[in-house]
């Protein structure tokens, strides 16, 4: 016990990062400073503060000494602190209601107790396959054997098939690890992984954000974008790059947009297209194909009346299939110019 806490006390490898700053600083600052800041903040950010201040660790009078100079240049020396979990819970009571209370703590816990292969499953898919690929491939089949299959799966799925095939190989023949490699392997996981979680946890935020907005009627989108962009115009201005409307399909290129256009029915293509401008309509008509074509203009042309919802359903359709087939790696929703084509 001693030899653990002593382990905790020496001087970090690394500096504090991030979210770990804003939670020394509460943490130094006592409950009633920390009180009057904390309401300040959403939930979310008190969650995000909340998780690393309970696995701050020491941090020294000498560290809030550095920190204290780069946000006030005026700081008065103080104890060394020590973050732990019941620490924060009490800088939070009375910030909270009592269940917003035990639901965080309820959070940091769980996350605390586990082992760094059970945290690192909550790591993106696509964030731990672009970091094993830039790693040793025996350090990349190690990593993949010790967590949870089903994430090892996703994450393989990710790899090319050349990597995949190399580090399936290699996990079949992973001899017996000596505790102290194993260690290393674990500390460097936890502060590539976990001392970054809050800066993958923003990134998944606005990816999930903008999955809801993309789904959104225009209307309402644009709204909710208007009223964020006068609070957070900074965060407004980074959702907007990751959303992908009907409107936008006219920026594909034509092999993006014949792609699209393949898997959709022709009624749903002749509905989309309803109350479109010409120059919008014949860029989607130049991506059909001679019979498709023939046979939307004909239903466009005969005036059939339709319904706005009809007309937003059958674009919601096609954005959505967009969307889907963009996560699949099969299209890319970044509008680009045609690539030239030689033929000698």
């Amino acid at each position: 016990m001693n030899a653990n806490v002593s382990a905790e006390h020496q001087r970090r490898a690394q500096p504090l990062r991030g979210i770990q700053k804003v939670a020394a600083l509460l943490l130094a600052m006592g409950k009633p400073n920390a009180s009057r800041l904390l309401r300040h903040f959403d939930q979310e950010e008190i969650r995000l503060i909340t998780l690393n201040a309970a696995q701050l660790g020491a941090v020294s009078a000498s560290e809030l000494d550095d920190l204290a100079d780069q946000f006030l240049n005026q700081f008065a020396h103080g104890a060394s602190l020590f973050g732990t979990a019941g620490e924060v819970e009490k800088m939070l009571d009375g910030v909270l209601p009592e269940d917003a209370v035990s639901e965080i703590m309820s959070d940091v816990l769980g996350n605390s107790n586990r082992s760094i292969w059970d945290r690192i499953t909550t790591v993106s898919e696509t964030v731990l396959a672009n970091y094993l690929a830039k790693e040793h491939p025996q350090t990349a089949a190690l990593i993949l054997s010790k967590i949870r299959p089903a994430s090892a799966a996703k994450v393989l799925s990710q790899l090319a098939t050349p990597v995949r095939n190399q580090l399936m190989r290699r996990m079949l023949s992973i001899k017996p690890i000596v505790q102290e490699v194993m260690r290393d392997v674990e500390k460097t996981l936890h502060e590539d992984f976990m001392l970054n979680l809050s800066g993958s946890m923003e990134a998944d935020s606005f990816a999930r954000m903008a999955d809801i907005l993309n789904k959104m009627d225009r209307e309402h989108m644009e709204e909710a974008l208007t009223s964020l962009n006068d609070e957070r115009p900074k965060s407004a201005e980074m959702l907007k790059g990751l959303l992908f409307t009907f409107d936008d399909i006219v920026d594909l290129n034509a092999r993006t947009k014949m792609a699209i256009f393949d898997q959709i029915s022709t009624d749903n293509v002749v509905m989309a297209l309803k109350g479109t401008s010409p120059q919008f309509r014949e860029s989607i008509l130049s991506s059909l194909t001679s019979r498709m074509r023939r046979i939307v203009e004909f239903e466009l042309n005969s005036g059939e009346p339709s319904t706005q919802r009809e007309v937003l359903e059958a674009r919601r359709t096609i954005t959505d299939l967009a969307l889907e087939m963009a996560g699949r790696g099969e299209i890319d929703l970044n509008p680009k110019q045609e690539e030239r084509t030689y033929f000698s």
